[in-house]
């Protein structure tokens, strides 16, 4: 380390400046190949013939079930789509999680990473070229490198957030949708219908989980395969009450029990476990208050307590001394 930093004292004050600019030239030079070469989907030619078949040109093709994809982020989508398919299936899955569900939102997502991560790290370069003309290499690899990193990871972390955000709001609607759902059963509805209904009464209370019946609903009304679809749901909201409750279908429909009845056990069980989680809520409430208490209660107290005191003590010791 010693003798790099004899290296970068050597090319003068700008040398810490000097050495990061030349990785940034190198790690530019070593990705432009691979933007300039893109490799041709096999399937564009039959898009193209298709489409000319069918009297259309490429801005007349019909929209499809989510939408047109965006041309602007299809052009460079080997470079905003993740090349392994696991890593973009996982990713597709947190942004659907995330109520994210057209078809470029893993391209949109990267293409912000990308953005935003150099974006911000021009502006850390920025800093050092203006402000930082005496610091250290240390600190000047600190100025670049942290906003980079902010503005590359920042994306995906609010994504993150907003997933954890989405689950609770549906964790917490859940137990009142199971009541109206039981309700509907009980009145002589299908499941397929009494979705529906739900789905439509708790839209503007709840829209995230109204959003995700309604879809479980249309999906059985295609005529999809029912234990698949509800599957998905479970996975699609990640929420252990919504599993479980998916299990107690997917088991009632097989052994031929009544789904009244195993939605009014569930509802039940529902309502109790929201009562403890607002009871748990209740009980942690005094601990997280100590720390507020301590830090905005304690000092003024002291102070108000303890302050004439030590003025008095301070001006009794003041005249003494004026009398020596």
């Amino acid at each position: 380390m010693e003798t790099f930093n004899e290296y970068i004292a050597f090319l003068g004050p700008m040398g810490a400046l000097l050495f990061v600019g030349f990785i940034g030239v190198v790690m530019a030079l070593m990705v432009l190949p691979r933007l300039l070469h893109r490799e041709k989907d096999p399937l564009d030619r039959l898009r193209k013939s298709q489409a000319e078949q069918a009297g259309e040109t490429d801005a007349e093709v019909k929209l499809s079930r989510h939408g047109q994809r965006n041309k602007k982020l299809e052009r460079f989508a080997h470079l905003l789509e993740p090349q392994d398919a696991e890593q973009l299936s996982e990713t597709r899955k947190m942004l659907i999680r995330a109520g994210y569900r057209d078809r470029d939102a893993v391209r949109t997502l990267q293409a912000a990473q990308l953005i935003l991560g150099i974006g911000l790290l021009i502006v850390g370069v920025f800093y050092v070229v203006v402000l930082g003309s005496e610091m250290s290499l240390t600190k000047v690899i600190m100025a670049v490198m942290i906003p980079g990193g902010v503005g590359y990871y920042g994306p995906k972390y609010w994504v993150q957030k907003r997933v954890a955000a989405r689950q609770d709001a549906i964790m917490s609607g859940f137990p009142d949708a199971l009541d109206l759902l039981l309700v509907c059963v009980e009145a002589g509805q299908s499941l397929d219908q009494s979705i529906i209904r739900v789905s439509e009464e708790i839209a503007a209370s709840y829209p995230d989980l109204a959003e995700e019946l309604s879809m479980v609903a249309h999906e059985m009304k295609a005529g999809k395969d029912k234990p698949s679809v509800l599957k998905e749901f479970a996975d699609r909201c990640d929420v252990a009450d919504i599993s479980s409750f998916v299990t107690v279908l997917i088991q009632s429909a097989a052994f031929g029990t009544s789904i009244a009845e195993a939605l009014r056990v569930y509802a039940a069980e529902m309502r109790d476990k929201r009562v403890m989680r607002a009871e748990e809520k209740a009980n942690v409430l005094p601990t997280k208050l100590t720390v507020g208490t301590m830090m905005f209660c304690v000092p003024p107290l002291l102070i108000i307590l303890i302050g004439p005191s030590l003025f008095g003590i301070s001006q009794s010791l003041g005249g003494g001394g004026g009398g020596f």
